[in-house]
């Protein structure tokens, strides 16, 4: 499409009637500056500000890392307290997986889905902006604690029972993970039922659900494996709650409670949750794979299949993180088999990322290099986890640093690898500029040597007897020189994570202008300017193919006359309806953000007033009239032409 075409444009704002809201609070027109971006519900802006606010604490999470491994650099070392150790080592955990790769692949999610679909926004654009602020309140209730005397949770990211007890944790650190934790559920929750009914409602003419790029199909998964986990965890974390504020005991030996039901609980929500943070990551690199291998994804049916199938049997697997807890033979034997044949699957997207790349025309740019090290280091992530299947193996491994290395292999090799690869291919997309290659390039290898020598060593620590969890060790341990090895690639991945990022940030100034596509890519994003404009496509494409932006390349005169159609109906109806802009999804999540506090610090009036402000918030977005204004492309069926011969 001729970007000039789509720059000029004029809007012709609805004013319905109805009732007005607050005037404090009057609908906000801004489209520039901070109002715009506090009030938008456009879902790239919603996108930008997740992955905003995903790098910071994927940074934070790295700071408490690096303070980790240099405490355990050499044999009884003071660099830390115990305590503050434990502090560090609950909240990385946590950081990572709810405060980092979670958002990041939201963030893409807002990015992409309605772009790969033809859409022009998600489902319902007030909703997701809702899920974007009570995300930023939960990662604040998490956090607080740091600058509170009662410091940051130390009962480990899995919370175990009785660790997070009164008897165990008085002060409120517990209640505040506990509670930020719910927070956090209701932003995943609300933005899966968004996702889902985007992604099965708005797709584009054409776009059958066998036509849907493979990422929007692990979008589809993760988001039912979050509405259908979450719940688990929910439940754990109210009894949790109820143990610690009236006295329940649910966990509690001495009145009946039983502290392995945590473990159940947390675990049927904690295996899915692998899944959940490594299938958007495969729908990456099964997007950028083809790209730079100059061909149709080999297998796209069985590609999307095993993905269903991963999500599908992830869900019977959770006990395999429980074979030292005395569950029998039976369950030990079912459970085990259940994580062998959960490999299936998996190793099915390996094949057919491979048969991919089998006979194609490669081109190792930066995503590229970045897809291939996610292939190799999930492979060895895997390789790892069959181990595990195995219970006299995994009784051995349990609780030790072999299983420190296997996780990370998985979430580090696989999940941040992939997400990295992300960031590259699609910055140009949302920015208008390429990222540096030279030092995207230097970046990966930094990365990839850093993250091996920091994780490989921990194998052979974890066989050689050390725990996970341990504050610091005796010389005579024989520990010590994998700690050293793994220490100073610890300092060598992060060297490599500022390198990248400042990379992206610097290409944000002063990058090569990027064009529209200049991957020569397959999916609907790339047919559109970039940045995209606020409508996303000045006409509703028509899906011929399953890589449908390579169809169109193809078939230009076809597509102009289709364009042509579309723009002429749309014309005839007004031009493309947005939605308006509003404040009220933030102030419900601000009532929602004080209601936490004070509820997880035994303050009754403080939580009614939240929880006031949470009501008043959705009484008045859902009293706030639909409006919405419409935008009308100059040339439209113009720039259908434009389109069609780009």
């Amino acid at each position: 499409m001729a970007e000039a075409l789509v720059k000029s444009e004029f809007i012709s704002r609805e004013e319905p009637a109805g009732i007005r809201p607050f005037t404090l609070l009057r609908r906000p027109t801004a489209r520039t500056g901070l109002v715009a971006w506090l009030t938008t519900v456009d879902h790239k802006k919603i996108g930008v500000m997740y992955g905003f606010f995903a790098i910071v604490f994927f940074l934070l999470g790295g700071v408490e890392a690096l303070l980790i491994r240099t405490q355990l650099i050499v044999p009884n070392n003071h660099f830390l307290s115990a305590h503050f150790y434990s502090e560090l080592f609950t909240m990385h955990g946590t950081t990572m997986i709810f405060l980092a790769v979670m958002p990041l692949n939201a963030a893409f999610f807002n990015l992409l889905v309605p772009l790969q679909i033809g859409a022009r926004d998600v489902a319902f654009p007030r909703l997701n902006a809702f899920s974007l602020w009570v995300f930023v309140a939960g990662a604040v209730i998490l956090n607080v604690g740091w600058f509170l005397k009662a410091g940051a949770p130390a009962a480990g990211w899995f919370g175990y029972a009785p660790l997070t007890s009164k008897a165990y944790t008085p002060d409120i650190s517990a209640d505040l993970w506990t509670v930020g934790l719910q927070v956090l559920g209701v932003s995943s929750i609300v933005a899966s039922l968004n996702f889902i009914t985007t992604i099965i409602n708005l797709r584009a003419p054409g776009m059958t659900m066998m036509r849907v790029p493979v990422f929007c199909w692990m979008a589809l998964v993760t988001s039912f494996l979050l509405i259908l986990a979450l719940p688990s965890i929910a439940i754990a974390l109210l009894e949790v709650i109820f143990d610690r504020h009236f006295g329940t005991s649910f966990f509690e030996v001495s009145n009946g409670g039983q502290p392995i039901l945590w473990q159940h609980l947390f675990w049927i929500f904690g295996h899915p949750e692998v899944y959940i943070l490594i299938l958007p990551p495969m729908g990456y690199v099964s997007e950028i794979l083809p790209t730079f291998a100059r061909k149709p994804l080999f297998g796209y049916p069985i590609v999307v299949f095993s993905g269903a199938m991963i999500g599908f049997i992830g869900f019977g697997v959770w006990s395999h993180h429980m074979f030292t807890t005395g569950m029998g033979t039976v369950a030990t034997s079912a459970f085990a088999l259940a994580t062998m044949a959960i490999a299936v699957p998996t190793g099915v997207k390996i094949f057919n990322w491979i048969g991919t790349l089998w006979g194609g025309h490669l081109r190792i740019r930066t995503p590229m290099l970045f897809a291939l090290g996610f292939i190799w280091m999930f492979m060895m992530g895997g390789f790892s986890g069959i181990m595990h299947s195995a219970a006299p193996a995994d009784s051995q491994q349990h609780n030790s640093y072999f299983v420190v290395a296997h996780f990370h292999y998985v979430l580090i090799g696989g999940a941040t690898f992939a997400l990295l690869a992300a960031i590259h291919y699609w910055f140009p997309k949302f920015s208008g500029r390429l990222v540096d290659e030279f030092w995207g390039k230097v970046s990966f290898w930094i990365i990839f040597v850093g993250f091996n020598a920091t994780f490989f060593p921990m194998h052979f620590l974890g066989l050689n007897g050390m725990p996970r969890r341990t504050w610091t060790y005796d010389a005579n341990m024989g520990w010590s020189e994998g700690n050293l090895v793994a220490t100073l690639g610890a300092y060598l991945l992060g060297v490599g994570i500022v390198i990248y990022f400042a990379t992206v940030v610097w290409s944000c100034f002063k990058g090569e202008p990027a064009g529209s596509d200049p991957w020569d890519a397959r999916t609907l994003e790339w047919s559109i300017p970039s940045p995209p404009p606020e409508y996303n496509f000045a006409v509703t494409p028509t899906v011929h193919a399953r890589d449908a932006w390579w169809y169109e390349k193809h078939h230009g005169e076809e597509i102009a006359r289709e364009q042509a159609i579309h723009a002429r109906e749309e014309a005839a109806h007004g031009g493309i309806h947005m939605p308006d802009q509003s404040w009220y999804p933030l102030f419900a999540a601000v009532g929602l953000l004080i209601a936490g506090l004070g509820f997880a610090n035994y303050s009754l009036p403080v939580s009614l007033a939240g929880l006031g402000v949470l009501l008043a918030g959705v009484y008045l977005w859902a009293l706030e009239s639909p409006g919405g204004y419409h935008v009308h492309p100059e040339g439209s069926a113009a720039a259908a032409s434009g389109h069609a011969k780009h």
